[in-house]
């Protein structure tokens, strides 16, 4: 893949990730003015993450990160790509059918286990409830990660890219659904139970579209008995760490819950957190990891380590160009974000300040996560899982220790800093171990003298940020005016820094318009 089709890539699912964001803040905005911060809100949010979890830990944390490079280069080389994703289709449909069933069963086990401050009160058996209806989502989508990986790894992007889109879109049909036929009875209530309906329903949705346009690209999947073939075989042990570091990953996301679960609001004031910053998370982190780990994988190969390392050099430098000024942004004005997107019906004003605290928090630990999304591939395009397994457990402890040591003295907030700190932490590692890659890994000259430029257009529109907030704080505040005042805001911040990073040389806007035209 030429650097243009990287970068043409990685816009079209950033473009589709981001549309799917924007619908996500409609469906959180929904949530938040029907549901707030009340024990509907808490259940769902958990019941919701409960099959997340678990789908970040078989397909996209594990299963995928070994999967596409083998299939990528299979692919290359001619060697039946269609009879080895066929298998793996069949083997993962078997074996997540039968773990589907026991998470049913077993839910009140995984309630306790991701949030055990539920137990005993109303919020608990409401959970599992909830839980029980949304948890064979891990079933779809772990199928559609799967489709989604053969399709991006042929280069087709944009299918896999609108899936998440049709979630969204059926979460918002739910909730008004729900409001609108709620009558005289809990509106919260049947509000909750419509969307912890829609979560199954969308999982079907997404893995009709991939599997339409995989059959479309020449990969029409079939359900069937497994087999165990010396592939499949290989693809186990090189998963098996992945899989491990997942769950590590997974575990952190565990204690972040525990913690916030032992505080009455807490979950709700984390996810919508969660929201903000995933929103720049999404459509750079995902996006790049997305494109740029078949690419590597396609590369290395061949052999064209030259390839390789411009590649990775300008997937980081991209994704830096957009990450630190959004994180930047989340620093300097939290307040008003989350004050206009949320702050009304059951969302208070002590939940929006103790909401853009968490956004504020999180926003330090951006530019680590889209970067972990950037390093990793440099090792599982070699498949070599084990060293991020590695990386991942050191993290683990750190977060440990910092979101449960602290929780005591500070709060919920030990949660969000934790997060944030082991996401550096991760980074530091991962660094670290990639430097005995060779050339594939090393950092270019462009790349080198284009950061701290970034870095200075960053803060410089976090200043104006802060200077105009305070000047239109009383139009932000205003019921008829808030909406229009935060896009000025957000589109000065947008246009002073493309600006000021045109103008000192932290990159070229003709780059970002040829992508865009591709």
């Amino acid at each position: 893949m030429k650097p243009i089709r990287l970068m043409a890539g990685f816009f079209t699912v950033g473009v589709w990730t981001l549309l799917s964001r924007v619908l996500g803040f409609v469906r959180d905005i929904l949530i938040a003015g029907y549901l707030g911060t009340g024990i509907v809100a808490e259940a769902f949010l958990i019941a919701f993450s409960l099959p997340n979890l678990f789908r970040r830990f078989f397909a996209e944390g594990a299963f995928n990160m070994a999967f596409i490079p083998m299939f990528a280069k299979k692919l290359e080389s001619g060697d039946a790509p269609q009879r080895f994703a066929q298998d793996a289709f069949a083997g993962m449909a078997f074996l997540l059918s039968v773990f589907t069933a026991l998470g049913v069963i077993f839910m009140p086990a995984l309630v306790t286990l991701m949030a055990s401050g539920f137990v005993g009160d109303a919020r608990f058996d409401l959970t599992v409830a909830y839980g029980r209806i949304a948890f064979p989502y891990i079933l779809f989508i772990s199928l559609a990660a799967l489709l989604s990986g053969v399709l991006n790894a042929t280069g087709r992007f944009a299918a896999a890219a609108a899936a998440p889109v049709l979630l969204n879109i059926i979460f918002v049909i739910a909730i008004a659904w729900g409001a609108l036929t709620a009558g005289d009875g809990d509106t919260a209530q049947h509000i909750g139970q419509r969307m912890a309906w829609a979560v199954p329903l969308a999982g079907i949705a997404q893995l009709l579209l991939v599997w339409w346009a995989a059959k479309g690209a020449g990969y029409p999947m079939r359900l069937g008995m497994p087999r165990m073939t010396p592939e499949l075989k290989r693809l186990a042990i090189i998963a098996a760490p992945a899989a491990l570091a997942g769950g590590v990953v997974q575990i952190n996301l565990l204690v972040g819950r525990q913690v916030a679960s032992f505080f009455d609001g807490a979950v709700a004031w984390l996810s919508y957190a969660d929201r903000l910053y995933q929103l720049p998370l999404g459509v750079v982190g995902i996006a790049i990891g997305v494109v740029l780990l078949p690419d590597l994988a396609r590369r290395l190969g061949a052999g064209d380590a030259a390839g390789g390392q411009d590649a990775f050099n300008r997937a980081a430098e991209i994704s830096l160009a957009l990450t630190i000024p959004a994180a930047v942004a989340l620093l300097a004005i939290p307040g008003p974000l989350v004050s206009v997107l949320f702050e009304r019906g059951a969302f208070t004003a002590a939940d929006t300040a103790a909401t853009a605290l968490a956004v504020a928090v999180y926003g330090l630990g951006l530019p680590a996560f889209v970067l972990q999304k950037t390093l990793q591939p440099l090792f599982f395009a070699r498949e070599d899982t084990r060293r991020p397994f590695q990386y991942a457990v050191i993290a683990m402890v750190l977060n440990l220790v910092i979101a449960v040591g602290l929780s005591p003295y500070i709060g919920f907030i030990a949660a969000a800093i934790g997060t944030s700190l082991t996401g550096w932490a991760m980074v530091v590692l991962l660094w670290r171990g990639s430097r005995g890659m060779g050339q594939a890994a090393q950092i270019d000259d462009r790349f080198r003298r284009r950061i701290g430029r970034i870095i200075a257009a960053s803060i410089a529109m976090g200043l104006i940020l802060w200077g105009i907030a305070a000047v239109l704080s009383p139009y932000l505040a205003a019921p008829g005016l808030r909406y229009a005042a935060l896009g000025l805001l957000v589109g000065i911040g947008i246009l002073s820094y493309f600006a000021i990073g045109q103008l000192i040389g932290a990159f070229q806007l003709r780059e970002f318009r040829k992508a865009l035209r591709r």
